[in-house]
């Protein structure tokens, strides 16, 4: 399972959220608490963000965080009130190909994802694709079950002129769980999105237990923020993420919103 961050608040360089906590995204590539499948996120790193006039910016690799000493320098650079990011661990049969690393973007979305479809290829990889349109088929660039939530993600999205983050997210998971009730198979989706005002961080699964998540607010060195992460970045302020529940911050007025699924569904 992958490791994910995101951040909305004040302005901020990139490297608070990377590396210089003390159970940073750079700590847990290597040192994860709570992975609950292989040893360490070895197989890429991405981060995405904007800039102030709301333009979406991404930067990825394939190679271990730990060994990437262009993001390190970067990352002291960029600063950023808006910000995703994860640490890769490829699912079995996935290629280390730029293509298969997120963040995925589409227009002013950044998308990171935790989790996976069981045994994709033979379960819902064809179904998802059936029904996208053909502008958001032809997104797609690798073969992962990230990139095809996503894509699925980005045609709810454009669904309608009134869709908002929340409205997409759902429609994305119910039609994700409805597909994988008639193929017989599961899924974990620990997910956040944002769109440069808002950052929603989702933990969901049907079928089988979801990644961990948690969130943070208003915390000592972010005195008007909200984190979330795969695990806490410090022994500080720290919530859990129930199962089935969504996290929506606004970057108007900064304050969390936790939704359990079945009252926003």
């Amino acid at each position: 399972m992958c490791r994910l961050i995101g951040y909305l608040g004040n302005s901020i360089q990139l490297d608070e959220l990377v590396y210089t906590k003390e159970h940073s995204l750079y700590e847990q590539s290597y040192n994860s608490l709570e992975l609950k499948s292989g040893v360490v996120c070895a197989d890429g790193v991405g981060i995405g963000w904007y800039d102030e006039a709301a333009k979406s910016f991404i930067y990825r690799n394939t190679i271990p965080l730990w060994n990437d000493t262009n993001l390190q320098e970067l990352s002291q650079y960029i600063q950023s009130n808006c910000i995703v990011g994860y640490a890769r661990l490829a699912g079995i049969g996935e290629s280390l190909d730029i293509s298969n690393c997120q963040p995925f973007r589409s227009g002013k979305l950044l998308f990171v994802h935790n989790g996976e479809i069981s045994s994709f290829p033979q379960t819902l990889y064809r179904p998802i694709r059936d029904s996208l349109s053909d502008s958001t088929y032809n997104l797609i660039k690798g073969v992962t079950d990230s990139e095809h939530i996503f894509a699925l993600l980005v045609e709810m999205w454009q669904s309608s002129p009134d869709t908002t983050l929340l409205s997409a997210i759902d429609s994305t998971l119910q039609k994700l769980t409805e597909l994988a009730q008639k193929y017989d198979t599961s899924f974990s989706a620990n997910m956040i999105v944002s769109d440069g005002q808002a950052i929603a961080a989702v933990r969901y699964a049907y079928g089988t237990q979801a990644p961990t998540l948690y969130w943070s607010y208003d915390n000592e060195s972010h005195a008007k923020g909200v984190i979330v992460a795969s695990e806490p970045l410090s022994q500080h302020n720290w919530v859990a993420f129930q199962e089935q529940s969504i996290l929506l911050v606004e970057a108007d007025s900064l304050m969390p919103k936790i939704i359990p699924w079945e009252k926003y569904a």
